[in-house]
């Protein structure tokens, strides 16, 4: 292809995404399959590799991210993006109101919109194109987040229709709610594989999707910002013309430009429609697919705002009604304690059903010991629940006027509820464990459900209520023991299930297909490598990453039983915490009689070479960062140098021996490892370094 060539194609290739972006983000009406978009982006990708100079600025590809930005500019706004004034009283709305009427009349109408729980964005436009995204910072100025904002495929980098040649959009950008959960969900498998405690995972996750949004934006990797899939509703055009008399036209017209407009705004003629579009919007808010809180009112008609004008910091013309947290009001039945897989107490209230953000609550989360306290709760206390944004709900109070005369102080328990050991509190943490890690049930259960679970042992046929299941039927009490059962003991085994959402025990029985499945599964998992099989065991903080650290250095199982504390901190990137962990499982002659029986069944227990596999100690004792794009991926570069005895690394350290650099790779590290005087090579070079 010539440059004349490749220089139209790119331009209907962006023409056509951008359209598709449109019909999809916008017009939710998508008119070509995800794998056919895909390929035209890809298709657009290889030419704009090839003809840089023929990119276009407000190109698709950008929304897939790719630049850094080590430091946000400040920019002034050319409008002021000034607050409103806020208030939780209906009767303080209809304060509003009556001074407006004194000041232009009674002939005007109100726009009510949603108020999106997110963060504030202004957007300029320059014939058609997104040329800056600002925040909105002091109202002043604010930072230039053009690049993470390009990533959010509901705002359009190209408009349509008749759009003046230059303007500000403002709007918000927030995250929905199951994206919001399904990065929770990928962050606390993450952590669980990095090893991190079960009960530090909570204070880990993001806390709701506008503080996750807002962190988002604020990324230094666009690429990584297109991942947390942001979205945004823009709501008010900033223009030096005239381009229609009221706000309620102004929205449509942007939507007619291609931009993303909420359609749950409505004219209300007086104050009687605004207050039932408050109290509508207060029920369904629950329905939505993303947060809001609380209710924007504005004045329609723009020569009505320009005649009511502006106070020193908030417009006349428009208010914010904010909705009180949801907030329930349920009575304390008791509090239990459950016992998660390492030994952690969680205490949970368990309350009168009540209805909140549109779900039923029975229960709510009371953390630790120091919380109880903290909320002073005693028996059947009436108590306060919200849930406001937040994953779980919790008890936010108590009103201890409806407190029973005779009622008793809630005591933390002192003694583990499942296996009746004494619990201990180390010093400086919150939770309280049971040390009876050998033998406590729910310890146990946990460890067996980690030990099937699919980054693990992956046994297909098992799941968490059939292990439970089991166990309680006396059919195993270790993960050893899976190794034992016999087609015969499980073909028909009925069990009980836990307690379902009333209160109810269900039964489950094994059918024929069910116990040969499960038989298989477990001869299957005995293919699975050595670092799968140390991740299994579930010892703490030996996640996934740390297990294949450990069964690289040691070798075998036998090895790493042996080693000291000090040998095994002295692995590349373990340390003293972990080493500790691992040194205090091995201790305990339990657990080595446990992974030995495992062996004897057949499991891997140490690591096995591919015979066909070219392997070398050329490498024996470097360190390699693998950054950029190469003629291979980046995973297989990986693997040569794992293959040749290096080692892999995860950032730019004084130990780092060499960067291989590849195309597009990040300017941040760039300029660390020049810092740093780290030796920075090629793929070619790279090659050259096995091959010699």
């Amino acid at each position: 292809m010539n440059s004349v060539e490749a220089k139209t194609r790119i331009e209907e290739l962006s023409q056509t995404l951008w359209q598709h972006n449109y019909n999809y983000y916008i017009l939710s009406q998508p008119s070509i399959s995800d794998f056919e978009f895909d390929h035209l982006l890809k298709e657009l990708e290889k030419l704009e590799a090839q003809f840089p100079e023929f990119a276009l600025p407000n190109s698709p590809t950008q929304q897939v991210g790719g630049d850094i930005t080590k430091n946000f500019s400040q920019v002034k706004h050319k409008y002021p993006m000034l607050s409103l004034g806020n208030t939780y009283s209906q009767e303080e709305i209809q304060e509003v109101d009556d001074r407006i009427r004194k000041s232009i009349g009674d002939e005007f109408e109100y726009v009510c919109e949603l108020k999106f729980d997110g963060l504030a964005i202004s957007i300029t436009y320059e014939n058609g194109k997104l040329l800056r995204a600002v925040t909105r910072g002091d109202g002043v100025q604010g930072d230039d987040v053009t690049a993470n904002v390009k990533t959010i495929r509901s705002i359009p980098q190209q408009l349509i229709g008749n759009f003046p040649p230059l303007f500000d959009i403002r709007g918000e950008i927030f995250m929905h709610r199951k994206t919001f959960e399904r990065l929770n969900n990928e962050l606390k498998k993450e952590l669980l594989e990095q090893g991190v405690d079960e009960d530090k995972i909570p204070e880990r996750l993001y806390k709701n999707p506008r503080n996750f949004a807002s962190g988002s934006l604020k990324m230094q990797d666009s690429k990584e910002v297109a991942k947390r899939s942001l979205d945004a509703f823009l709501y008010f055009v900033y223009t030096d013309e005239n381009l229609c008399n009221t706000h309620a036209e102004s929205l449509k017209l942007a939507e007619s430009w291609g931009f993303k407009v909420s359609d749950h705004f409505r004219i209300c003629k007086n104050i009687t429609e605004v207050m039932v579009f408050i109290k509508q919007y207060d029920i369904e808010r629950s329905k939505l697919s993303y947060e809001i809180d609380g209710v924007v009112i504005k004045v329609n008609e723009y020569r009505h705002q320009k005649e009511l004008g502006f106070t020193a910091k908030v417009p006349r013309w428009a208010i914010s009604y904010k909705y009180k947290a949801e907030t329930a009001i349920s009575k304390l039945l008791k509090v239990s304690y459950q016992v998660g897989r390492t030994g952690a107490i969680t205490p949970v209230a368990n309350l009168v059903p009540v209805q909140l953000a549109g779900t039923t609550v029975k229960r709510a989360s009371l953390y630790n010991a120091d919380e109880i306290e903290r909320l002073d709760l005693y028996e059947h206390d009436t108590v306060f629940v919200e849930k406001g944004g937040e994953i779980i709900p919790k008890i936010t109070g108590v009103d201890s006027s409806k407190r029973d005369l005779f009622a008793q102080k809630i005591a933390y328990i002192t003694h583990c509820p499942e296996c009746k050991t004494e619990l201990i509190r180390k010093e400086g943490e919150a939770i309280h464990y049971c040390p009876n890690d050998s033998h406590c049930p729910p310890q146990l259960i946990g460890r067996m459900e980690h030990f099937i679970s699919r980054r693990a042992m992956n046994i297909e046929g098992l799941g968490s209520e059939t292990v439970a299941g089991l166990f309680h039927k006396g059919l195993i009490k270790s993960y050893a023991d899976l190794f034992e059962l016999s087609y015969e003991q499980l073909n028909g085994v009925e069990f009980e299930l836990e307690e379902d959402a009333e209160g109810k025990k269900k039964k489950r029985s094994i059918k024929e297909k069910g116990a040969e499945n499960i038989i298989k599964g477990i001869e299957a998992s005995k293919a699975i490598p050595f670092e799968r099989v140390l991740f299994a065991l579930g010892i703490r903080m030996i996640g996934e990453t740390v297990a294949k650290k450990l069964a690289q250095h040691f070798g075998t199982i036998e090895k790493i039983i042996a080693a000291t504390a000090q040998e095994i901190a002295e692995v590349h990137e373990i340390g003293e915490k972990i080493a500790e962990n691992l040194t205090r499982f091995f201790a305990d002659e339990e657990n080595v009689n446990l992974v030995m029986r495992l062996k004897e069944y057949g499991l891997c227990m140490e690591v096995v070479y591919d015979p066909n596999e070219t392997r070398s100690s050329v490498l024996e004792g470097q360190t390699f960062l693998v950054s950029g794009t190469f003629s291979m991926s980046r995973d297989e570069l990986k693997k040569l140098i794992e293959r040749n005895g290096g080692k892999n690394v995860g950032s730019i350290s004084k130990s780092l021996n060499y960067l291989i650099a590849g195309d597009k790779m990040g300017p941040e590290k760039l300029k660390k490892a020049s810092d740093l005087n780290i030796k920075m090579i090629s793929e070619e070079d790279f090659m050259n370094m096995i091959s010699a």
